[in-house]
């Protein structure tokens, strides 16, 4: 049986890792397809590497663009790698372009879909990353969902329960896994002349902050504040040092690095006093490193974290109103809580496909 595994950004190599090791255990074929939507070697290359994922067997190097002009090449590209693999299942992981072309070009050939992360709601559909996610479920064959919460997202839009599964999230299997390896063999901490508890570590790359200059001044403003009590690292992602270039925004104080390798990026996590961020995973694995996190946007999918207390919401419009949350969070502990299941979720996804594979053709939606 051939799975089609269509990939595309960091976080979803980082969701493909245990899923790949899985589906090989459970002697499933793997067609690994990268889309190309993280193209070079600091966003792409090295993340292969180290998490052990074989090489794509095709990249269709789409680069960056708007998009509708990615996904239209996303959907031409994989379109034909479809007819050629003729695979027994098309898996997909998140909300990105890439997801939603890997959706609709099987869809569209009918073959069913399976989506990681599905149920998952921001309710603002001003987001593009939320249309992907609405359109990719409704197209799905079986859904399979890390939380309780996004199970129940699913439900009420009246996805029926035969086609959800509670897999629990594929991110913990890769925290549980590569975590102590990250302990051992990372010297970030060493090379940047950090202190373990004493730095902020943030990230920045969310379309609806770089892409808003009065948004991302206020981000900039707010962690360059808490540089007069402690350090922030800010690994800088491609998109963001073009906005913060062409803003002329200062980034005085701030301890600027490259993009990071997802071992060098996973020890930061681990010792950092806080984590300021946009994005989604990132929140996560702050979480399963229990570390508190601000997320700098105007809401956030995670809400499970938000009412355990390891997560604060600060909508990016002061840079005061962010350094205050960020500082206000230091040595802050929420509950103890498991909400994304116990480390097993490739395990669960492989198996379902294994048994759904046979019957998939009746489930198409």
């Amino acid at each position: 049986m051939i799975v089609l595994t269509v990939v595309g950004a960091r976080p979803q190599f980082i969701k493909a890792a245990p899923v790949s090791q899985a589906l090989t255990e459970a002697g499933f074929e793997e067609v690994l397809v990268h889309t190309g939507q993280h193209y070079d070697e600091q966003m792409s290359g090295r993340f292969f590497a180290e998490l052990g994922l074989s090489a794509p067997a095709l990249n269709l190097g789409v680069g960056s663009g708007l998009h509708g002009e990615q996904t239209a090449r996303m959907l031409t590209g994989l379109e034909q790698v479809m007819l050629d693999r003729r695979p027994d299942w098309v898996l997909v992981y998140g909300d990105t372009n890439s997801t939603l072309a890997g959706a609709l070009a099987a869809a569209k050939l009918h073959v069913p879909v399976a989506h990681v992360e599905a149920g998952l709601r921001s309710f603002n559909r001003r987001m593009p990353e939320e249309i992907n996610r609405l359109v990719t479920d409704t197209l799905s064959t079986l859904l399979f969902t890390p939380t309780d919460l996004a199970r129940e997202n699913l439900l009420r839009e009246g996805v029926p329960s035969t086609r959800i599964c509670a897999s629990g999230d594929v991110m913990l299997d890769a925290a549980l896994h590569f975590g102590p390896r990250a302990r051992r063999e990372s010297a970030i901490l060493e090379r940047l002349g950090l202190v373990a508890g004493e730095y902020v570590l943030a990230t920045i790359h969310r379309a609806e902050n770089t892409d808003n200059s009065a948004r991302l001044g206020a981000i900039v403003s707010g962690l360059t504040d808490l540089t007069t009590d402690l350090r922030v690292v800010l690994p800088l992602h491609p998109r963001t040092k073009l906005s913060i270039d062409r803003a002329g925004i200062s980034t005085v104080g701030l301890d600027l690095v490259e993009p990071l390798g997802f071992l060098d990026m996973l020890r930061l996590e681990m010792d950092a006093a806080v984590i300021a961020t946009d994005s989604g995973g990132v929140q996560k694995e702050a979480f399963f490193q229990r570390v508190p996190c601000v997320t700098m946007r105007d809401e956030t999918e995670w809400l499970e974290l938000v009412d355990a207390g390891w997560n604060r919401v600060v909508p990016p419009t002061t840079g005061a109103g962010i350094a205050a949350a960020v500082r206000a969070s230091v040595g802050s502990v929420g509950r103890d809580v498991t909400p994304y299941g116990s480390g097993q979720a490739a395990a669960i996804i492989a198996s379902n496909l294994g048994q759904q594979v046979k019957k998939c053709k009746d489930m198409l939606p």
